[in-house]
């Protein structure tokens, strides 16, 4: 076995963060000291089910280990710079990573679940049109450590309220950032919420977001077995380009081809979340909402119609209620199974297309931004 003293790290290498290892890499790191395997379910226990963070506490640890573990590693959950309650109960968390930047983490209680909506980058590099995200610009990727870590901080916080239906059944990766582009880290931290030894959330409880990334699609669907949404918003290209610009890479042929790969790779009764931002006089006629219905069809669709939440400088209107009705109730004609979601958290900028955080732009899309123009469909 390696001694300690071999295993304390260089001055000049920082510590292992344990949050950035899902079971399969906390084996290998244990075999790699000379330990059994099972270590990885101990210590993936007392990390994310009971919320230790002092290696002294792990009493099944054996002393030796402990003291390597405190030399070689560290477990390091983000820090809380921001804790809000909105008037309809939704919670956002700010939290600030190592490196200055801030990202936003959102709870919403529901009479039936409660869900967390996690970032995955800093900022986002799409640029769509409607989103506050995109026009903050894009840092960074997130690590495995900092995308679970909002599992880890919500799930504490959340307990320490002490109030009935106040936990976590659903997560989404809907927050700020494109998920399929930070492809490893997200899934690694995924598997940590499925583990049972973790979160133990089900398959059908973690969704990840995307607004296209084909290949990326693919690639999810050949590792994991999991709920997708897609950020869908236009029903042809022309419109598509303008609201969302990986549209002109990813064309939505590409898309719906993706989709239906994606869904022959998944367990029976799986179906894909589609993703519809309400905009007035945009994407909100009875055509659009015929166009989508004939875009989709053949697939297993749960269509969310979401209300657009305004921000400064948007230049979009929210549509009305009754031109959602309208456009919900020739989706439910066809079959297709459509919900028409309530805005939650917006007094606290909370709600979907609001999370912003503080971001040091690489990008400098805040200041070269330019409103999409377009007609109007009536």
């Amino acid at each position: 076995m390696t001694t300690a003293n071999a295993l304390v790290p260089p001055p000049h290498k920082a510590r292992l963060n344990l949050l950035d290892l899902d079971r399969a890499g906390l084996e290998a790191f244990f075999t790699e000291l000379g330990e059994k395997p099972f270590r990885a379910s101990q210590v993936t226990k007392w990390i994310h089910q009971l919320g230790v963070t002092d290696f002294d506490e792990m009493t099944n640890v054996s002393k030796a280990l402990r003291e390597i573990l405190k030399q070689r590693t560290t477990i390091a959950p983000l820090k809380v710079v921001l804790d809000e309650l909105s008037n309809d109960g939704t919670r956002k968390w700010v939290l600030e990573l190592d490196d200055g930047n801030q990202i936003e983490t959102v709870y919403i209680p529901e009479p039936d679940r409660g869900t967390l909506c996690i970032s995955s980058q800093a900022g986002c590099a799409l640029d769509c049109s409607f989103c506050s995200t995109g026009r903050r610009g894009f840092n960074r990727n997130l690590s495995t450590a900092e995308i679970i870590s909002q599992v880890w901080i919500a799930s504490r916080l959340l307990e320490d309220e002490k109030k009935p239906g106040r936990t976590i059944t659903n997560v989404v990766l809907m927050g700020m950032g494109e998920p399929l582009l930070n492809f490893d880290s997200v899934v690694r931290a995924v598997r940590i919420m499925m583990d049972d030894f973790a979160y133990g959330l089900s398959k059908r409880r973690v969704t990840v977001s995307t607004a296209g990334v084909v290949p990326a699609m693919d690639r999810l669907g050949d590792v994991l077995d999991m709920r997708l949404a897609v950020s869908l918003h236009a029903t042809n290209d022309e419109l598509r380009n303008a609201l969302v610009p990986i549209n002109k890479k990813y064309p939505l042929s590409e898309l719906i081809a993706a989709c239906h790969r994606f869904i022959a790779k998944q367990s029976a009764r799986s179906r894909i979340t589609f993703e519809y931002v309400m905009l007035d006089g945009v994407n909100d006629t009875p055509q659009h909402a015929r166009e989508l219905v004939k875009l989709l069809k053949g697939l297993p669709v749960l269509m969310n119609l979401i209300p657009f939440n305004p921000f400064e400088g948007s230049g979009y209107k929210t549509s009305s209620a009754s031109r959602i009705e309208t456009f919900a109730k020739i989706l439910i004609a066809a079959d297709m199974t459509t919900v028409v979601r309530r805005t939650r958290g917006e007094d606290i900028d909370a709600a979907c297309g609001q999370l912003v955080g503080k971001v040091d732009d690489k990008s400098r899309r805040a200041r070269r931004f330019v409103e999409p123009r377009f007609g109007m469909t009536q």
